[in-house]
């Protein structure tokens, strides 16, 4: 995986319009749950490939700092060959100044190279750095996406089961109308007073019948009475 097609992933996945997604899906909460799944794996890649320019980047300035460091102790040398030689040349020993001017010469020829290879090595390192924070901001945003799926997904799952809910409790009310005399328990009420109507058709015929047998033992009470006053007449 190049650094390119690292960046590209991570600037795509980081500008994502969870949104637009979740218009365009037959089932959000699939979808939620499978872009987390994604963006988990994504992130986890992503990461060790930012770990691995990070590495690659420390590197390089390392190999600056050392080839800059190189420089400076070459410089060093080269000056201090130099100052040997005129200090032998001013005693008379030109063949040993020459030798330590040679040595200057060498000196600052890898002076030279250590200066290339660092001023080389800067356009690489300024540009790795430039990846590495595109790179750092892009898993950031990654990060907070993430967060914002997983909230959205909570957030979707909480309505669902509550539409849910909703529905069911709906579905239970309409069936159970008290106003639908058709209902089970309209037929129910009508079953109660019909039972109601012929008790009360009971306590009525029982409360006729005892009137009549009451009105009859009236009649018999007179009837003797007469007879006894006939009787006394008779005997008078």
């Amino acid at each position: 995986m190049t650094k390119q097609t690292i960046l590209g992933r991570v600037t795509q996945l980081a500008k994502a319009n969870i949104n637009a997604l979740l218009d365009q899906a037959e089932d959000p909460q699939k979808l939620l749950d499978q872009l987390i799944r994604d963006y988990t794996n994504n992130i986890a890649e992503a990461e060790e490939a930012v770990a691995a320019t990070i590495g690659n980047l420390r590197l390089l300035e390392q190999d600056h700092q050392e080839d800059t460091e190189a420089a400076r102790e070459w410089g060093v040398k080269a000056l201090a060959a130099s100052r040997k030689a005129d200090e032998l040349r001013a005693g008379g020993a030109a063949a040993d100044a020459d030798t330590f001017d040679r040595l200057a010469r060498v000196a600052l020829e890898r002076q030279l190279q250590s200066e290339k290879e660092a001023r080389t090595a800067e356009p690489t390192i300024a540009a790795q750095t430039e990846v590495v924070e595109k790179l750092r901001t892009g898993l950031e945003r990654m990060r907070t996406k993430l967060t914002e799926l997983r909230a959205k997904r909570d957030e979707l799952v909480a309505r669902a089961t509550s539409a849910r809910a909703q529905n069911r409790m709906m579905d239970a009310v309409k069936s159970i109308d008290v106003l639908d005399p058709t209902s089970e328990i309209g037929r129910f009420e009508d079953k109660v007073r019909r039972e109601e109507a012929r008790a009360a058709g009971k306590q009525e015929l029982a409360a006729s019948s005892l009137d009549a047998q009451f009105e009859r033992l009236d009649s018999l009470g007179d009837s003797a009475e007469v007879e006894a006053r006939l009787a006394a007449l008779k005997s008078a």
